[in-house]
């Protein structure tokens, strides 16, 4: 895709600060699944094994494109603010040792499939820091994963980035390898926020690294923000957002920052005095939105941002924009393959989650093994209502009558849910036209919690377990 059709982003306008009415505030802000998957990840088990995933892969139809998800879990530094699953090591041969294993777990995974070359119609790669690789390991880990799979024509080939210490050669390699697309991480570009989350990020390595990047080939251009950070303000956050709009990014990532260091220690480091409110949140994400939207961008679901014509946008407009674990996604491949400890995979029948601890992970496949730690099968209503998160999270409405006609049940498949939506739509944040349902403008904001009254393990405390999660605002 080229970028000359579409509109030149505006520079961002001022935006007020919108305020959360302090009792919805009170009430739906708390915690809520950020249902990248459904059921979530929390409720997966170790019943799912690698020989259930065996099976599962054999099943896949010869000629339905697949999706590739490879998870480098390397960095060479530590930013306070990450939750992704990751390792710091200053030195290579850890990361190098692990390409070893990477490349005999995608065999591995080939021999389970059988003797069919499977089209790839998309493949990811996340971190940590995919761009740790040398330009070697980058070209060496794409062949290893065309040994095996089919592109497609139309293959979307995205990376993730850190855009600190990125050389030309590093850059090469990218383009050789057939990247498409390239997420660069830029959060904030206050040099006192970026202190706090141990990321200083100088804004001039990042424009040098987007020009590099499509000057070589790769046009497509996602930046991602945050909100919610330690020190930030509202203005703080909009002089981001006006920085990142200079990069002409095709695609904006808006996250909210997730404070969950029960789960990850390292967010002890960021002093939580220093964390804004609840309001401020809110403040934070509205006033961002209302800049993107006046610079031309689509708002799509909970915290995404594109060009008017990026496949996202129109995906968006078609009602086919679907979500995983890398967020929103155009990506409607029948199976997400992922490899690489710790990587997550969907298949028509469920999910699979590998070895999180890089050395049982490596064990694991040396012994010849599938390194699947835990996993969850579909069971009951857990497709029909995972379609109703879906629907709810990419286009804020859902019609619960088509869903019930496409899955073959009856109105009272929803009763529960139907249920639980009655303060929502009383408090004004859902509204219901017969069967559909659509969240109001005021309940955008609280869509993580629309959705969570389609979730019988979240609602119900005999199946929620010990399982907590970041704020829902």
């Amino acid at each position: 895709m080229t970028m000359q059709t579409a509109p030149a982003p505006a520079a961002a306008a001022p935006a007020r600060a919108a305020e959360a009415p302090a009792g919805l505030l009170a009430k739906y802000g708390g915690p809520a699944p950020r249902y990248t998957s459904y059921p979530t990840a929390p409720h997966f088990d170790a019943r799912v094994d690698g020989g259930v995933y065996a099976n599962w892969l054999a099943q896949l139809p010869a000629d339905q494109a697949v999706s590739i998800y490879a998870h480098i879990p390397f960095c060479d530094t530590l930013c306070w603010f990450c939750g992704c699953q990751t390792k710091i090591t200053r030195r290579y041969k850890p990361v190098s040792e692990y390409l070893d294993v990477l490349e005999t777990e995608i065999a591995l995974i080939r021999r389970a499939i059988g003797d069919r070359r499977l089209p790839m119609s998309h493949m990811h790669w996340g971190g940590g820091s995919p761009t740790m690789l040398t330009p070697d390991d980058v070209r060496r880990l794409a062949r290893a994963l065309d040994a095996h799979f089919d592109r497609t024509a139309d293959c979307v080939f995205a990376v993730e980035i850190d855009p600190r210490e990125m050389s030309n050669a590093d850059v090469d390699a990218l383009a050789e390898a057939g990247v498409t697309r390239a997420s660069l991480g830029l959060q904030d570009v206050d040099p006192k926020v970026q202190q706090a989350i141990n990321r200083l990020q100088p804004m001039d390595e990042t424009e040098a690294l987007a020009a590099r990047l499509r000057a070589v080939g790769v046009k497509e251009l996602n930046l991602d923000l945050m909100y919610g950070l330690p020190y930030q303000s509202v203005e703080h956050v909009l002089r981001s957002v006006e920085a990142a709009l200079t990069l002409r990014p095709d695609r904006i990532a808006l996250f909210g920052y997730a404070h969950v260091p029960w789960m990850k220690t390292h967010q002890k480091m960021i002093p939580e005095e220093a964390l804004p409110g609840g309001e401020e949140r809110y403040a934070q994400a509205e006033a961002a939105s209302a800049a993107l939207d006046a610079a031309g961008y689509v708002r799509i679901g909970l915290d995404h941002f594109a060009r008017p014509d990026d496949p996202m946008a129109i995906a968006h407009t078609a009602g086919t924009l679907k979500r995983n674990f890398q967020g929103y996604t155009t990506d409607d491949a029948s199976a997400l393959i992922g490899v690489g400890a710790s990587a997550i995979g969907r298949l028509p029948q469920g999910y699979v989650q590998n070895e999180s601890a890089t050395g049982t992970y490596a064990r694991m496949v040396a012994a010849g093994r599938l390194p699947v730690g835990r996993g969850k099968a579909f069971e009951g209503d857990d497709r029909l209502m995972g379609a109703a998160i879906e629907r709810l999270m990419c286009d804020f409405e859902v019609d619960l009558d088509e869903l019930a006609a496409e899955f073959a049940v009856g109105p009272e498949a929803f009763a529960t849910a139907e249920t639980r939506l009655v303060p929502l739509v009383a408090d004004g944040l859902a509204e219901r036209s017969g069967g559909l349902l659509r969240a109001t403008p005021e309940g955008r904001p609280y869509i993580r919690h629309l959705a969570a009254c389609f979730d019988h393990y979240f609602k119900d405390p005999a199946r929620a377990g010990a399982a907590r999660h970041s704020s829902a605002v």
